[in-house]
């Protein structure tokens, strides 16, 4: 740092706070170390007895914290995604719409191996709703040296984008319930409004719902009628357990489902059964769903709606962050589940 008399510091960078006092009534930060100087501001500087200030000596190859933090943020946002104003130092990144956050982490990690330079995310691969706060980043001294902030930039331009939001797709919805109980009308269907909610919270509808028995040959046919009709997503409600009558899983298989995974380590949600019939998605969906509010569903069938594929390797590592403490007031996705 070096003092200068505040008439010339016009443009520079204050390596002090600069207190203002009106006896009786206010005490604190006037300007804020950092802050860059403005002509309109000299006059105020007087009037509190700052004749002379330390200013940063920011020589060639030097930036300030806001423009390096603006640049950094700029190169790493992709689609989906707006920026905040510089905030002492801090640029956040913002969720222009609804959909699924993705990062390319092994780039953030490079980032934030270069020096000085912090940008912390959310996870990968959740939901985000319009409006949220999904990262932040800033460097950590007033004045970085501009070297660190290309070394960024070519990471970011490497792997382009770093972090984006998908939109979800509004997707046609076929429901398949299977339950001899509930295709007899002995109890009232309580799945398919619970389905027909998530997806719709998700921007996709349930255009049909066919109740059948506990009959593979029916729940063969419906998924078939379903998919004829236009669905582009089946859901097949129940029946996912090993009792004698639950037929779910061998009627995905008899319907021509090519099964990517049966069975996955989430609880809730271990009976889940992911396939696909030429393009269209067939889920097997066990009773947690219905029950819980986060399971299985809430993880895997954002991802599907915004184009993500999910694989076998994927589900598989959905181990790691995959249990549920079953919270009393659920905070989902505000929490560890699915966070592996």
């Amino acid at each position: 740092m070096k003092a200068i008399p505040v008439a010339d510091a016009i443009g520079m960078v204050l390596g002090h706070d600069v207190t203002r006092i009106v006896p009786g009534k206010e005490k604190g930060p006037a300007y804020r170390k950092g802050h860059i100087i403005r002509q309109e501001e000299i006059s105020a500087f007087l009037n509190m007895g700052k004749e002379n200030i330390f200013v940063l000596d920011m020589g060639p190859g030097m930036l300030h914290e806001d423009e390096a933090a603006g640049r950094i943020a700029r190169a790493a946002m992709g689609p989906g995604i707006r920026l905040t104003a510089p905030s002492e130092g801090r640029v956040n990144l913002i969720a222009e719409t609804d959909g699924l956050l993705k990062i390319d982490v092994t780039a953030l990690t490079r980032v934030n191996s270069i020096g000085q330079i912090v940008f912390a995310t959310l996870h990968s691969l959740h939901q985000v709703t319009a409006g949220q706060a999904v990262a932040g980043t800033r460097v950590v001294p007033l004045v970085i040296e501009e070297k660190e902030i290309l070394d960024a930039e070519r990471i970011c331009g490497e792997v382009f984008p770093l972090i984006q939001v998908k939109p979800f797709k509004s997707c046609r919805i076929g429901v398949v319930t299977t339950g001899s109980e509930v295709y007899h009308g002995r109890i009232e269907d309580a799945f398919g409004p619970v389905v027909e909610k998530k997806f719709k919270a998700l921007g996709s509808r349930v255009v049909r719902q066919i109740l059948v028995s506990d009959d593979r040959q029916m729940t063969v046919n419906a998924i078939h009628q379903l998919i004829a009709e236009g669905a582009e997503m089946v859901m097949v409600t129940g029946g996912m357990s090993v009792d004698p009558d639950d037929q779910t899983p061998a009627s995905i298989r008899a319907a021509g489902g090519q099964v990517i995974a049966y069975g996955a380590p989430i609880f809730p949600g271990a009976m889940f059964m992911l396939a696909t019939i030429g393009d269209v998605v067939v889920a097997g969906l066990p009773g947690c769903v219905m029950y819980y509010p986060a399971s299985i569903f809430d993880i895997v069938i954002p991802r599907l709606l915004a184009g993500e594929p999910v694989t076998r390797e994927d589900i598989a590592a959905m181990g790691h962050g995959g249990f549920c403490v079953g919270c009393k007031s659920c905070r989902y996705p505000l929490c560890g589940f699915g966070k592996g």
